[in-house]
């Protein structure tokens, strides 16, 4: 992993970033899998989740070209909740806390900015989220994928165990892909 890229803990006050961050992401990576309409209402089962924030498990992926300035460059984290995937506004959370000797801890909200796609950032994040998880007890992982986050999630293990489409206020569907790993 190159030695630019660094990572921290996010703060309440990092929310407008990861906000914009995860705006452009959704958009720009996402536009080669999914139509204007599913883009559209993507918003509905992606963005900030503020839990994640609140309870440690949410980190900012930094870059800095040998300056002190730092550029968010991604962003990500794990969840020992048993919300799989979404932001504060998504249907269907639970603050219900997972027991790490049987459930899996999800992988949650992971996010690259489009200038920095394929150069490692996700791998990044997901050696971080990995490492925290089984640090704090887990040995399962699970996560909602996109169709644009698949080969990522592949490489590093994980496997399909069901495929669904989420159903948006307006009556799009948008699909989810549920993948597993064990650690």
């Amino acid at each position: 992993m190159s030695n630019k890229f660094t990572h921290r803990l996010a703060t309440t006050d990092d929310i407008p970033i990861i906000r914009d961050l995860m705006d452009r992401a959704i958009i720009e990576l996402q536009k080669a899998f999914l139509t204007d309409e599913q883009l559209e209402v993507a918003y509905q089962f992606m963005g900030i989740d503020t839990t994640l924030i609140d309870d440690g498990t949410y980190f900012l992926i930094l870059h800095s070209e040998g300056t002190e300035d730092e550029t968010v460059v991604g962003c990500g984290g794990w969840g020992k909740r048993a919300t799989l995937y979404g932001g504060n506004h998504s249907p269907g959370r639970s603050a219900e806390l997972l027991d790490p000797a049987i459930d899996r801890a999800r992988i949650r909200a992971m996010y690259c900015h489009p200038e920095w796609a394929r150069k490692g950032i996700g791998s990044y994040i997901m050696e971080i989220c990995q490492k925290a998880a089984q640090d704090a007890g887990f040995s399962k992982l699970t996560l909602g994928a996109t169709l644009a986050g698949m080969p990522l999630y592949e490489k590093h293990g994980f496997r399909e165990v069901d495929r669904r489409m989420d159903t948006a206020d307006n009556g799009v569907e948008v699909p989810v892909i549920t993948m597993i790993k064990d650690l």
